[in-house]
């Protein structure tokens, strides 16, 4: 009788806004805020200052952008980093290895 059926989006269920994790709320809100406050400090008279200025909130906002097979820029960095970094190696000692029974 008590039959139930999770949705396939129940994840989303976890998520702000239903895209975004605590963590990727407070990234981007941390870049914007230093981007305001460079913005204020230096009030920028050139394109390349501006550009400067703008640039700790359009990275922080890429990381966050989300993407499709992952959660967003900053999940496939952190996955391509320990792909690379955790590499095991495996000692492969073929077909006619014959070990004894104390080694078990």
């Amino acid at each position: 009788m008590n039959m139930f059926i999770i949705p396939a989006n129940s994840k989303s269920g976890k998520l702000l806004f239903n895209i975004f994790r605590p963590f990727d709320l407070i990234l981007a809100s941390v870049g914007l805020v230093v981007s305001v406050i460079l913005i204020l400090v230096v009030a920028p008279k050139s394109l390349l200052s501006a550009i400067i200025c703008f640039l700790p909130g359009l990275v922080c906002i890429f990381l966050v952008v989300p993407i499709p097979n992952y959660h967003n820029v900053l999940v496939v960095i952190q996955e391509a980093i320990q792909f690379f970094s955790n590499r095991r190696n495996y000692k492969w000692e073929g077909w006619s290895v014959k070990k004894d029974e104390s080694e078990f």
